[in-house]
């Protein structure tokens, strides 16, 4: 299909079809999402050389990992979110650069990508706390949107984002409500922005309810499924272990599982336990019946949302656009009433 073909298949001019695709803001939002999925439905192509050469552009956006994160490249998270920001650019005509440096180069990466022109825009992962990246960005003039919100930053930058520190809290409060008093958090490491975050919320939560952290029992490291083995391992082998936990990733609780289950204690009964990021293609979370109670938020759209967003920012780089995605929390299995010796008179059930 041509762009001829696709404006007539939705009753509309080539130029409105275009400038749709290409995200300029003069295009009515609900005009631009009805193009962008009429295009992936019927598999319509761009032709990006020749769009590149009229437009003078690279039609393409940039995305930079330091080497000591390379294993967020095979993360499923990572390939979850960049097979849905892949959606939006196939249908737009933009291809992905993904660049691999050396830790310590990517101011020089992103330098590179811009002084050459091989990009557009960049989208931005593993947000930190105060992001170097944020004014270095805006001081290249290079459009950029980034998945998740740094911490300590006043000036204004596009991002897409969960409310991390609100799930958190629901959480947390959910567990209390349970009857839950020693909750546990095995979070990501807190040098990141999201961590922070969820930390804030679970704090928030048990203060909420009137009770005090116990610092020894959060837990904050590199989001894998040895991890989570070895924080629940280690948990579960104290004098007083914690009757729940908050985990901060799926892959995390794959771990805490398996040592669940070493131990001979069954989720829901004996302990609870509560996961994020539950929406993936690849970690399917049960079938007829949800294994996990998750706070979910669909990491697919989050890639839609921000590949749309830095797409429009090309085309109009002088706007920022903030975007705060939905996550729910879901019943599954994982979660009950705490054993009965650890249940205050008057806990509330859940739905309560």
């Amino acid at each position: 299909m041509n762009l001829k073909e696709l404006a007539e298949a939705l009753g509309l001019s080539q130029t409105t079809v275009s400038r749709a695709l290409d995200g300029y803001p003069e295009v009515a939002e609900a005009t631009r999402r009805r193009v962008l999925e009429a295009a992936e439905r019927f598999n319509y192509r761009p032709n990006s050389r020749a769009k590149a050469l009229a437009t003078g552009r690279a039609m393409a956006i940039g995305h930079v990992i330091p080497k000591s994160k390379s294993s967020v490249m095979v993360n499923p998270i990572f390939a979850e979110f960049l097979a849905g920001a892949s959606e939006t650019y196939t249908g737009v005509g933009y291809d992905i650069v993904l660049s691999l440096v050396e830790d310590g180069d990517e101011e020089r990466a992103y330098r590179d990508m811009a002084a050459k022109r091989m990009v557009d825009g960049v989208v931005v992962f593993m947000t930190m706390v105060n992001d170097p990246r944020i004014p270095l960005l805006k001081e290249l003039g290079l459009p950029f949107v980034v998945h998740g919100r740094a911490t300590g930053m006043t000036d204004a930058y596009s991002w897409v984002d969960v409310n991390n520190m609100r799930s958190f809290r629901r959480a947390t409060e959910f567990l209390v409500d349970l009857g839950h008093s020693r909750i546990a958090l095995v979070n990501g490491p807190e040098s990141y922005a999201f961590a922070v975050r969820r930390r804030d919320g679970y704090l928030a939560g048990l203060q909420s309810r009137g009770l005090e952290p116990d610092p020894s029992i959060m837990l904050q490291e590199e989001m894998t499924e040895q991890y989570g083995f070895r924080a629940m391992t280690e948990l579960l082998s104290r004098p007083d272990p914690p009757t729940a936990y908050l985990s901060a990733s799926m892959i995390t609780t794959l771990g805490m599982r398996r040592a669940t289950d070493s131990a001979g204690l069954r989720l829901g009964r004996d302990i609870s336990l509560i996961t994020y990021d539950d929406d993936l293609s690849y970690f399917q979370n049960g079938q007829d019946e949800l294994i996990f109670t998750a706070i979910r938020s669909s990491v697919r759209e989050a890639g839609r949302s921000a590949a749309r967003t830095v797409v429009g920012l090309i085309a109009n780089a002088e706007e920022s656009e903030q975007l705060l995605l939905p996550a729910d929390l879901i019943l599954g299995q994982s979660t009950g009433p705490a054993p009965r010796a650890a249940v205050p008179a008057q806990a509330a059930l859940p739905g309560e």
